[in-house]
């Protein structure tokens, strides 16, 4: 039997694409070769090894279980050797690359936005991609090289990812600088429920929250009248508008227009955190990355 270190590397990396897309097409554009010339090195694969490794299905194609079996050594092998043909010095000035973040909105604003300054005068030739994170696909966008590093919470993030804590966020109620509120350093609980709220929701529609819950206890409620599915369109509704609305600090930080006032009672805040996957984890390029996003945070 072949030995699949002695495999052309070229063929590795077609059966692994394969494996990612299931389907001849797609794997096809993604490797930037032609279907023939995919189908050409399947050939030559299951020659080798002995087995059909795929077989057609009506959406594409099917892994047989020899194919499942290599499917995670292959993968190890490539990421490894990766590693060991990247350059053992990185330049950031010099060096050209595309990472790509997935993030919600409020990283967009509080983390990624400030990490672009950086990496104008750090990295000019360096490119982010920043895609709307999906915690249910995450580990597998992962494996597959769509998403580098994810910024997300320690509850949303998969058990086999890498993390690394970036800070803990609070919670501060905000008004437009000329609300009659504004004057206050901090609103009373009469204050904070005689006023309408907005709120965001990821998943829409929703009109109670964390807070809420906190009112609850005390006995208390607010009247919400705008559910928004957006932190950044949040602000400027607050700044033209007498709404006010519970947000992470971070968010607001150097917003003109604005004026955080603090709250009558405690609302806990919540953890953000850096994921990526084991197969990045060694890389120069990637470690200098995710260093740079680390020191952002904690200029805050």
């Amino acid at each position: 039997m072949t030995n699949i270190r002695n495999l052309d590397l070229n063929l590795l990396r077609v059966f692994d694409k394969l494996m990612d897309e299931k389907n001849v097409s797609r794997a096809a554009e993604k490797l930037s070769v032609s279907q023939p010339a995919v189908s050409g090195m399947l050939t030559r694969l299951r020659h080798s090894l002995n087995d059909q490794l795929f077989v057609r299905s009506q959406h594409g194609i099917v892994p047989t279980t020899r194919a499942n079996e290599l499917a995670g050594l292959i993968k190890k092998l490539l990421q490894e050797l990766d590693v060991l043909l990247e350059p053992v010095e990185f330049s950031p000035e010099s060096t050209e690359l595309t990472f790509s973040i997935a993030a919600t909105d409020y990283p967009l604003k509080a983390i990624i936005e400030p990490l672009l300054i950086k990496l104008t005068a750090l990295a000019p030739r360096i490119r982010i991609s920043v895609r709307w994170i999906n915690e249910r696909y995450l580990l597998e966008q992962m494996e597959r090289g769509i998403i580098d590093i994810a910024l997300t919470t320690p509850d949303a993030s998969p058990l086999d990812l890498k993390s690394k804590t970036l800070f803990n966020e609070s919670y501060v109620c905000v008004l437009r600088s000329d609300h009659p509120f504004s004057k206050f350093e901090e609103l009373t609980l009469d204050q904070f429920c005689s006023l309408k709220h907005a709120i965001v929701s990821y998943t829409g529609g929703a009109f109670t929250g964390t807070t809420d819950k906190v009112l609850s206890d005390l006995g208390r409620e607010r009247q919400v009248v705008l559910s928004i599915p957006s932190f950044l369109s949040l602000v400027d509704i607050l700044k033209n508008s007498d709404l006010c609305a519970v947000v992470p600090k971070r968010l607001v930080r150097n917003f003109e227009g604005l004026t955080i006032v603090n709250l009558p009672f405690h609302v806990s805040g919540f953890t953000k955190i850096m994921v990526w996957h084991e197969r990045t984890h060694e890389s120069v390029a990637h470690q200098w990355l995710r260093s740079l996003i680390f020191e952002v945070c904690n200029e805050f």
